[in-house]
């Protein structure tokens, strides 16, 4: 768990990575040791209440601190689904961190079954069928509450059909703690 002031830090630092992108000058920032441990963390930035840029590790393989500010960068620059942000947009962008609990494997009889096991607004969900592998962070459940539309909506993320099943499908769900920005 992590206090309000880890969480300040945590967008304070996501920020500041975007801004040395565009070679912005950026106050020194603390860098303290819990920084060092593993973690995955999904950066997410909104424009006037929409989607700019989300990206993200849905396991810790590097520090935190380094995964929080890769993705920060991804987020804002490689994000496929749009342009780069540019240094105008900045100041207008919001930055939501998620950090990410592990994922565990979810057993199920089938699609009913496993629909009836999610939990709206506490769980982030990946599907995975052989090549095809798709996540919704727990916030996506305010757009999609319905679990049968949530699922039909992450496995089209997927580049499956909305209503495709198959028992080869294999689900795990996450948990996040985030953390928004303050001055937004």
């Amino acid at each position: 768990m992590f206090t309000e002031e880890q969480g300040r830090l945590l967008t304070t630092l996501a920020r500041a990575a975007i801004a040395r992108e565009f070679g912005e000058p950026v106050a020194a920032l603390p860098r303290p040791g819990w920084l060092d441990a593993p973690g995955a963390v999904f950066v997410t930035l909104t424009e006037a209440g929409r989607l700019r840029g989300c990206i993200g590790s849905l396991e810790a393989h590097r520090s935190l601190g380094e995964d929080l500010e890769q993705n920060a960068r991804a987020a804002a620059f490689n994000d496929p689904r749009f342009p780069p942000l540019t240094p105008a947009e900045l100041p207008r962008a919001h930055v939501e961190i998620s950090v990410l609990t592990p994922a565990t494997p979810l057993a199920f009889r089938d699609e009913s079954d496993a629909l009836a096991q999610l939990r709206p607004g506490v769980d982030g969900v990946i599907l995975e069928y052989g090549w095809h592998r798709a996540t919704f962070l727990p916030q996506v459940w305010e757009q999609l509450p319905e679990p049968r539309l949530f699922m039909s909506h992450l496995k089209q993320k997927a580049g499956l059909s909305g209503d495709f099943w198959d028992k080869a499908v294999r689900l795990s769900r996450y948990g996040v703690e985030k953390f928004k920005e303050t001055w937004v």
